[in-house]
């Protein structure tokens, strides 16, 4: 049993572990107060130290974390990674914040036909979701 609620996101994400390590492109999978789940191609040791960057949204999130499990699953790996410390979960509740926005912008693009700027769509998420976003538990 998961201790955060956690959201499904396709946004693109930059990891790359802290000293000796390369950076890799990956896929957000899921997001919550405590952490994330991703794909990457290789394998990442339990304990390791992460770099999070998400360019895709604004303003651009950095972030911490560790790792705390990776699962290899079919031609890829899924990385859990935990944030460190209070604020870091904080910032990561924003962003999951912005990445909803995103998708509700695309979805109304989608199906509705119509184009909202980031102003827009902030605006109109709030109303319909922000109340039930903020009675989440974590």
């Amino acid at each position: 049993m998961r201790k955060f609620v956690r959201h499904p996101s396709e946004i693109p994400i930059e990891i790359a572990c802290v000293g000796e390590c390369d950076s890799s492109l990956s896929s957000l999978h899921n997001l919550s107060l405590g952490g994330i789940c991703c794909e990457v191609d290789e394998y990442y040791a339990e304990g390791t130290e992460i770099e999070i960057h998400i360019p895709l949204v604004q303003p651009e999130y950095e972030g911490h974390g560790v790792v705390v499990w990776c699962r290899p699953m079919q031609g890829h790996y899924d990385l859990g990674i935990r944030f460190v410390g209070e604020q870091e979960a904080y910032k990561t509740r924003m962003v999951e914040q912005v990445c909803h926005i995103e998708q509700y912008k695309q979805t109304v693009h989608e199906h509705e036909g119509r184009q909202l700027d980031a102003e827009q769509a902030a605006a109109e998420w709030i109303a319909k979701y922000a109340s039930q976003f903020a009675s989440q538990v974590d």
